[in-house]
């Protein structure tokens, strides 16, 4: 193939078109880190990347969507973080504090900013807004990570409740996230002991399910599970 062929092939067009998002987004975070979400423009992170200020926008069209690519690229190190633990226990309660614990220490780099990006995800019509369209495949990444923690367990529940469970799961990191935001402790200590005293309980709101009596009370709860759903 000449020059001219391989320039012009849609693959390798392509290849280049990731190589300089990828770049893009690791100069955002390299400059998030260095210089805090408000201090770091779109043209600064062009210049970091060695790309125009258009390109910049051609692929992200805002500093929000920059830090949706940040967020992204967390939830891929933190399953790769939280695998070893999975494999290693089949134990509910075990799997879900090392999950849990393990979105902590992939954090805890960023979390003196962290509160500038949760400011700007509480607004709901905010692409980092955990529930917005733009956050969907962050969200069904770390949905898929409880699914796991759930199915490789030795939890035995209704049907019904251990569906939904990854969600609900999901919702509870979400509250662990909120804690961790607001948390001055060295280490994020107060967030990690939360995890500890939390995760006993979930495992026998969730094992309490099997019970008879609560047959009831677990098909509400799917419904409403349900019914407020997106």
């Amino acid at each position: 193939m000449t020059d001219s062929a391989h320039r012009s092939d849609p693959a390798n067009r392509s290849d280049r078109g990731e190589q300089t998002r990828a770049a893009i987004a690791a100069a955002a975070q390299e400059l998030f880190l260095e210089r805090g979400y408000d201090k770091t423009t779109m043209r600064a992170v062009a210049d970091r990347a060695g790309v125009s200020i258009g390109n910049a926008y051609y692929y992200f069209a805002s500093k929000e969507h920059l830090v949706q690519a940040f967020y992204d690229q967390i939830q891929v190190e933190h399953a790769a973080a939280a695998h070893d633990s999975l494999e290693r226990t089949d134990k509910f309660a075990e799997r879900l504090r090392e999950v849990l614990t393990t979105w902590v220490d992939v954090a805890e780099p960023f979390h003196g900013f962290a509160g500038k990006f949760f400011k700007v995800a509480a607004e709901p019509t905010s692409p980092l807004s955990p529930f917005s369209t733009e956050s969907r495949g962050a969200r069904e990444a770390s949905i898929d990570l409880f699914r796991r923690v759930v199915e490789g367990s030795d939890l035995k529940v209704p049907a019904p409740i251990r569906a939904e469970l990854p969600e609900l799961l999901w919702l509870l990191q979400m509250g662990v996230v909120l804690f961790w935001v607001h948390d001055p402790s060295d280490g994020q200590k107060r967030t990690r002991a939360l995890v500890r005293q939390v995760v006993p309980l979930v495992d026998k709101l969730v094992r309490l399910s099997r019970l008879p009596g609560m047959r009831g009370v677990v098909g509400d709860v799917v419904e409403l599970i349900r019914s407020v759903r997106p």
